[in-house]
C-alpha cells in the first residue's frame, strides 16, 4: 500500500478515545484490547468520523484489528 497522507484526529475525538481507553484499562487491566469500533455506538450514525478513525487506525498506523488500549492511548497522546 503506498504511503498516504497521515490522518490526524481532532482534539475532541482524541479526548473521547483517551477516555474510553482509560475506562477499559481501569475495568479490565493493562492487557485489555479493543478495535476502533469501541469508540462508536452500535449504529452507523456518524460515518465520516468512523472513516476518519478507521483511516487513522488502518492506514496511518497500520494497526491490527485488536490492539491494547494502552498502545492506542499512547499513540493518541503522541499524535
Amino acid at each position: 500500500m503506498p504511503d498516504t497522507q497521515k490522518t490526524k484526529l481532532d482534539s475532541k475525538l482524541k479526548q473521547k478515545i483517551i477516555q474510553i481507553c482509560e475506562n477499559k484499562i481501569r475495568q479490565k487491566g493493562d492487557n485489555v484490547g479493543l478495535s476502533f469500533y469501541a469508540f462508536f455506538a452500535n449504529k452507523n450514525d456518524d460515518p465520516d468520523t468512523l472513516m476518519q478513525v478507521a483511516t487513522w487506525w488502518i492506514q496511518t498506523h497500520r494497526l491490527d484489528h485488536f490492539e491494547k488500549a494502552t498502545k492506542i492511548k499512547q499513540l493518541i497522546v503522541q499524535d
